[in-house]
């Protein structure tokens, strides 16, 4: 027997908890970036965003239920990966944003830190961000601690906070999150004696950009974000001791002439290598393509490229950098890209999967024996 190595994408879609929510293809090298069906799960409502822990072979969806008072709450639903199979079995599940009366704090991002102490719920509705740790089969035990966020922006769809994302810097000290209602990325600590979110000061995005997510440089020097409202992307250069962000350049999303009120913007992600940095259009149904300057975080414009569906509310880049999938969600389908490495060019393989409202996906290496 030899070790061997399968590429797994799981994904997330909007869904009823009647309808297949999270879904397992393999992504077939040899052949050329074909997908096929492994598993699909039902049972969850809108596992909107995933999660995948490969170490422990977990994966952890989101999903929402209602509170019994008119509300809508977050949850977080684990499962146990088969690494020779692919498939899924169900673990455990446990609320993560409780609701009073009729509010809503359903949750649309999660994260998780490298040694799975904790992970980091969003919610984007309610304004909150969620502290959950972990136990040591990698199963969440509570809700720890939130972090409540308070104002508006000055534009519309700003009419109050709107946490959309939680990624820790790459030394771990840090925790940034974007809300697009305030126009800002805010930086967190994790006080691990008493379990709970210090905020640690804001960095301010200009009027109306709306930061959705939010990306480090592999080399830790630099970051960017994608701004949702306004179909921009801005960099910064990145002090990790001081874990501040100085705000670089902010540069359109879209081609010359085309309305960005007919736009709005969603992923973003870095090659590998950091010379390539690609962003979603829902809209234009497209992705970007930039090089990057790491010295400075300045970007320019390598092209637009269809994404062969309506709006492209997620996608992701293979972890050898060889293909990037868009999941479109109006067009309910997945679409496989092959990645020029010298150009960051993306070509259209011509392989795709058709699935409902897919708008998450995560692609990862499991190792398997054969």
């Amino acid at each position: 027997m030899k070790d061997n190595t399968r590429l797994l994408l799981f994904t997330g879609s909007y869904a009823s908890a009647e309808e297949s929510g999270v879904q397992v293809y393999e992504l077939d090298r040899a052949a050329g970036g074909t997908l096929a069906l492994v598993d699909k799960v039902q049972g969850i409502t809108n596992p909107t965003f995933v999660n995948v822990n490969v170490a422990e072979g977990r994966l952890y969806a989101i999903g929402e239920k209602f509170n019994g008072e008119g509300g809508k709450e977050g949850e977080v639903v684990s499962f146990a990966i088969d690494p020779q199979s692919g498939k899924l079995t169900e673990l455990d599940r446990i609320s993560t944003m409780p609701a009073t009366g009729s509010n809503q704090t359903t949750t649309c991002h999660i994260s998780r830190d490298s040694q799975s102490e904790y992970i980091i719920v969003c919610s984007y509705h309610g304004g909150l961000v969620g502290l959950v740790t972990l136990d040591q089969q990698g199963l969440p035990v509570r809700l720890e601690d939130t972090a409540v966020h308070t104002g508006q922006g000055k534009m519309h769809g700003q009419d109050k906070p709107h946490p959309h994302s939680a990624i820790f810097s790459p030394d771990e000290k840090f925790l940034f999150v974007s809300d697009l209602g305030l126009d800002v990325i805010r930086k967190y600590q994790i006080n691990h004696d008493t379990r709970t979110l210090e905020a640690k000061g804001d960095t301010l995005l200009h009027d109306g950009a709306g930061p959705r997510h939010f990306v480090f440089h592999p080399d830790g020097k630099s970051a960017y974000v994608i701004n949702e409202l306004d179909s921009t992307v801005t960099s910064f250069l990145y002090d990790n001791t001081a874990g501040t962000l100085q705000t670089v350049a902010t540069i359109s999303t879209l081609p010359d002439g085309y309305p960005s009120a007919d736009n709005s913007c969603a992923e973003i992600a870095l090659s590998a290598d950091g010379l390539y940095l690609y962003g979603s259009n829902r809209g234009h149904d497209s992705i970007v393509v930039y090089a990057v300057d790491p010295a400075t975080a300045r970007l320019t414009l390598v092209e637009h490229v269809s994404t062969h569906g309506g709006h492209p509310r997620h996608f992701a880049l293979t972890p050898d950098g060889a293909y990037l999938i868009a999941a479109n969600r109006d067009g309910n389908n997945l679409v496989v890209f092959s990645v020029d490495r010298v150009s960051g060019r993306l070509i259209f393989t011509g392989n795709t999967a058709e699935v409902s409202k897919p708008v998450c996906v995560k692609p990862v290496y499991f190792p398997v024996m054969i």
